[in-house]
């Protein structure tokens, strides 16, 4: 294997990933950081506060993006899979 090839690879692979978890994260930090504006606000400082909310940001992400998530690391892991007979 040629290092373009690997360093090529692990670009998608990097790539991918970001892709994937992108949603996850992006909603779990927008309901964090609401929650924390509204801790600082009312100066209520209790720990089940910002855990629940993003708790359930992260179950709704799943439901809502949980497809398209599993669409894409598919079709990534179906390329890899076609790739490998090009590498010999």
């Amino acid at each position: 294997m040629h290092p373009d090839l690997a360093l090529h690879m692990m670009r998608d692979l990097f790539w991918t990933a970001l892709l994937v978890s992108a949603p996850l994260l992006g909603l779990t930090l927008v309901v964090g950081l609401i929650i924390s504006i509204f801790q600082v606000v009312t100066q209520v400082q209790d720990m089940s506060l910002t855990f629940i909310p993003k708790l359930v940001a992260a179950g709704v992400a799943l439901i809502i993006f949980g497809s398209w998530m599993l669409r894409v690391a598919a079709q990534f892991s179906t390329r890899l899979w076609l790739s490998i007979p090009s590498l010999f």
